[in-house]
């Protein structure tokens, strides 16, 4: 009875103690917009806990001792801030911060075991460090992807990365705000992504991962994904003029339609529009012409709800000199920025809603609810084989569509201590509609007279996804991440040149699960294993020939990696990996053909260096390697025509504390084999680009000079057959767009 009584003795102190025990929550905002900031890692001091705030800028801890705490706020964008809370007994106490933006202290960052599978410094260094200034530094933000223009500027751009050729996006993922920008089932090609009706100084961040290995991304998700958040409220109002060679202009202005009053209120809206025009450095003109218009709202619907409202328009039209032949430059025939067929060309519209709603309940739950909806317009003149097939009128052909997207993501998520464990519970549903009217290609000639057509119908295709995510962070170093999801696909295509027309179908399902693992040693030093399987989706026009089931070839891929600071100002992130692919068929948007290929691997390193040298002067540079080959192939006969085999990236960046601010930087790609013997190579190139720009706080003067050495360059290149109109006989070899020569532009932004 006595050991009795002191059993219940304890259990009743222990319970009474427990009852006492109090709380800290707390929201963090931005100092200049008001508006709340997420991924703020929360530091308990001397207490060995931590947190990173969510959506609505929150975090929380239970289960505190009466007595004054230190919390240490930080995140890559803003001054580190430590702030004492008093906690009382069965009290929570509220902490309210402002954060303000600073200068990037390398010294600072550090590496979390928190969610590290969502880390992105790297991602949130560069774009505090190279402020993006043209549509095409958006995607060269990621490490190792590499763009190319073959069509002068209005059309999505070639996408390289870890070994593969993308094309325009058949293998990597592409968001803005959350909603997709690759186009199913394209009149150009599978998973077309064209990002232009993004405007450049809107982009607040890019978030990036490379391989298949987050639940929550599905589609197109082989080689990575990147998801481009633009900014929810501006800091000021801005107007933007610049100028350049070749008869280049573009105006862009932004206008803060709230103030004050609603940052006060925790509220913002704004409306920008950007205007270009450029007749390029062709022979012919391009008579380039873009226009955007994007208004956003952000505010509270409730205290714990956030609601974000988009709206854009996008418009583009130009002319563009095509594919040159070897022969045809090195013959004289035409210089190397000329132009077989000068009718090339095309016209482009992209109309968007975006509608996101995030909640967090009382018990902690966060909701997340997204609606999406786009309707594009896309058309092209191309002629890539000249007079091969039609000796009379050239080869040129049209590819068009009309289209309505429209979707829907959802999620709720909980996080829940369980013993000394966290474990973050994510699930979520997804829900994509694409129908096209119209999608056509067609032999014409001079752009107005079409002479035969080679594919007409209409495409429905559905894509609906399920998805579980569970983050457990098993102790302060060790983090597990495991997630599976479920696509399911149904596609259908109405064939309007069959007589009578011809309606087929066909619809298939693929799992996918994710591992993945996360060891931090020390805030100097972490280690993880990804690993996952993705898949390859294919075209509504392959799949329905294929008697009713789509074939979604399976990606199997693993990275082993470090992020490492040896020094506090130097910064690495560093990987091997390797990629499986089981199986593709690939639509050729050019030919309207079905062309299968087989298994395939690809195999390599990717390093990432950032070093900050003094104060203002920052270095980095990028190297990624990759084997790719095709799988049942002959030992020199399996090379993957056009995949990079080594690339790399770099530079120098300034701050200085009195507005000015400046980049010097390269890109370089080494040779490759443009067809499967390497009996045809693409060859590589090394470019400089530099950047001045002179910051006050009324005005900001910048020079930008593309091609700072004036390197003759071949942008993209291709083994193509064709026939000119004075040869008998087709030639095989590589035709290529050039790339910008010395490219030098002024600007003048004014803030108000």
């Amino acid at each position: 009875m006595h050991k009795l009584l002191l059993i219940s003795l304890f259990v009743l102190a222990g319970f009474g103690a427990y009852a006492h025990l109090g709380g800290i929550s707390g929201t963090v905002y931005d100092q200049a917009t008001h508006l709340p900031v997420k991924n703020v890692n929360v530091i308990l001091s001397n207490q060995g806990k931590s947190a990173v705030t969510n959506e609505l800028g929150q975090y929380r801890f239970e289960g505190l001792v009466a007595s004054m705490y230190k919390v240490e706020l930080s995140h890559l964008s803003f001054k580190t801030q430590v702030i004492e809370v008093t906690v009382k007994d069965d009290e929570t106490t509220f902490a309210k911060t402002l954060l303000a933006k600073a200068d990037v202290e390398l010294s600072e960052v550090v590496i979390s075991s928190h969610r590290a599978h969502d880390q992105q410094l790297i991602s949130n260094l560069d774009i505090r460090l190279r402020p993006i200034t043209n549509s095409q530094e958006i995607l060269r933000m990621v490490p190792g992807l590499f763009i190319g223009q073959h069509a002068g500027g209005g059309k999505a751009e070639q996408i390289f990365l870890r070994g593969f050729d993308l094309d325009h996006g058949t293998d990597i993922r592409l968001t803005v705000d959350g909603m997709p920008v690759n186009m199913v089932s394209h009149a150009h090609g599978q998973g077309y992504a064209d990002l232009h009706f993004v405007i450049p100084e809107l982009v607040q961040g890019v978030d990036f991962k490379k391989g298949p290995y987050h639940a929550d991304k599905g589609n197109f998700t082989t080689a990575g994904w990147v998801d481009f958040r633009t900014k929810d409220a501006l800091d000021k109002s801005f107007v933007k003029l610049e100028a350049g060679q070749y008869d280049s202009y573009r105006a862009v202005a932004g206008i803060d339609l709230l103030g004050k009053k609603g940052r006060d209120k925790n509220q913002s809206a704004y409306i920008a529009s950007e205007y270009s025009f450029t007749n390029s450095y062709f022979d012919n003109p391009q008579d380039f012409n873009r226009l955007n218009v994007v208004g956003k709202y952000h505010g509270h619907v409730s205290p714990n709800t956030n609601l974000k409202l988009t709206g854009s328009t996008f418009w583009s039209k130009w002319n563009h000199s095509g594919q040159i032949p070897d022969r045809a430059y090195e013959s004289g025939q035409i210089g190397f920025f000329g132009s077989i067929d000068p009718s090339e060309g095309g016209e482009t519209s992209r109309t968007n809603f975006n509608a996101e709603f995030v909640t967090v309940t009382a018990k902690n739950y966060v909701i997340k609810n997204q609606a999406f909806f786009s309707n594009y317009n896309f058309e092209l003149y191309s002629n890539f084989t000249f007079f091969l097939e039609d000796s009379l009128n050239g080869d040129q052909i049209r590819q068009k569509e009309k289209r309505n997207l429209f979707g829907y993501n959802g999620s709720i998520s909980k996080e829940t201590y369980i013993g000394k464990t966290n474990w973050t519970t994510t699930v979520g549903v997804q829900y994509r509609h694409d129908l096209t009217k119209r999608s056509e290609l067609s032999h014409t000639k001079n752009r107005t007279e079409t002479l035969v057509p080679y594919q007409l119908g209409n495409v429905n295709e559905l894509n609906a996804s399920l998805y579980a995510d569970e983050q457990v962070q098993v102790t302060d170093k060790f983090m597990v991440n495991a997630g599976v999801r479920l696509d399911y696909f149904r596609n259908q295509y109405e064939d309007l040149l069959a007589d009578p027309v011809n309606t087929r179908h066909a619809s298939d399902a693929i799992v996918s699960p994710k591992l993945n693992f996360y060891y931090t040693f020390n805030p100097r030093l972490q280690l993880y294993l990804n690993s996952g399987r993705g898949f390859h989706s294919n075209d509504t026009r392959v799949v329905v020939p294929q008697g009713g089931k789509q074939i979604l070839p399976g990606a199997y891929g693993s990275d082993f990696g470090m992020i490492f600071k040896p020094f506090p100002k130097m910064f690495i992130n560093a990987a091997v990996w390797y990629l499986w692919l089981q199986q593709e068929f690939v639509y050729v948007g050019d030919a309207g053909v079905i062309e299968p290929s087989g298994k395939s691997k690809r195999q390599g390193i990717d390093l990432s260096v950032r070093y900050q040298l003094t104060k203002t002067l920052y270095a980095d540079v990028d190297v990624s390697t990759a084997r790719p080959r095709a799988i049942g192939e002959m030992e020199g006969m399996n090379y993957l025509p056009l995949a990079p085999l080594l690339t790399s990236t770099g530079g120098l960046s300034l701050q200085m504390p009195n507005g000015l601010s400046g980049s010097l930087r390269y890109r370089y790609m080494a040779n490759r084999p443009a067809n499967e013997d390497n009996s045809i190579v693409a060859k590589g190139y090394f470019v400089g680009d530099m950047q001045l720009n002179y910051a006050r706080k009324n005005y900001n003067v910048g020079l930008s000079v593309q091609n700072l050495l004036n390197t003759k360059w071949k942008e993209t290149q291709f083994d193509t057959e064709s026939r000119l109109k004075n040869e008998s006989q087709p030639v095989e070899e590589i035709h290529f767009t050039p790339g910008t020569p010395f490219f030098a532009r002024l600007s003048l932004t004014l803030f108000f």
